[in-house]
């Protein structure tokens, strides 16, 4: 199989029809070997548009959702961008390519890990990764100028929404555990101003902030 010939219709058929135009993400995942980021056995499914198993009870979301949130996010050269829920390292790739700084939590070790290798030897040495309850996001390095989810919470997070810098972007997907809403909020002083961007299905948020398990 062509990889690259896959990535390019990938983009071509699942994103550009679809509605992505930022050239920056357009650019980012056709360069970013998805295969690599799941089990070799799925390596021949890795570019169509679906969710894909990566062990733990958890998934890689697919390419649309992916391109969506990065979209979505606005990002700027060298902006501060926290990511709840690394699984396999894909979304963290695509957001570095995108010139982001990449802070990352993950609340299962062997995820954490597998991701942190992988996205090394790939050539990503940058991203902060630590394993912990994403839903209360990382207080320590806030403020963020963005902040994904990538799992769905019953509620919005207050933590996070504390921990945007002003007008920095959050995005999460909200509702229940087979029907959710992807929301994008912009954070203006004391206020966020959200937007509806579709309906989703995401793995659920586990913590504090999240689901109970």
């Amino acid at each position: 199989m062509d990889y690259a010939v896959a990535r390019q219709r990938m983009v071509a058929e699942q994103l550009v029809r679809r509605g992505i135009t930022h050239s920056g993400v357009l650019r980012a995942m056709a360069k970013v070997h998805r295969h690599l980021f799941v089990e070799e056995a799925l390596w021949g499914r890795a570019y169509g548009n679906c969710s894909l198993p990566i062990g733990e009870k958890q998934t890689i979301s697919q390419p649309f959702m992916v391109a969506l949130i990065a979209e979505a996010l606005e990002l700027e050269e060298d902006q501060r961008v926290l990511e709840i829920g690394t699984g396999s390292g894909y979304q963290t790739a695509i957001l570095m390519e995108l010139g982001a700084k990449v802070y990352s939590i993950e609340r299962n070790r062997t995820l954490a890990l597998r991701a942190q290798r992988r996205l090394e030897s790939l050539g990503y040495h940058h991203a902060w990764i630590r394993v912990g309850d994403g839903s209360v996001g990382w207080k320590e390095k806030a403020p963020f100028d963005a902040i994904v989810v990538s799992a769905g919470a019953p509620t919005i997070p207050a933590p996070l929404v504390e921990q945007l810098a002003e007008n920095g972007r959050l995005v999460v997907p909200v509702g229940q555990l087979q029907n959710q809403v992807l929301k994008k909020g912009t954070k203006r002083g004391a206020s966020i101003h959200w937007a509806d961007l579709g309906n989703c299905v995401f793995v659920k948020l586990i913590g504090q902030q999240g689901w109970k398990g």
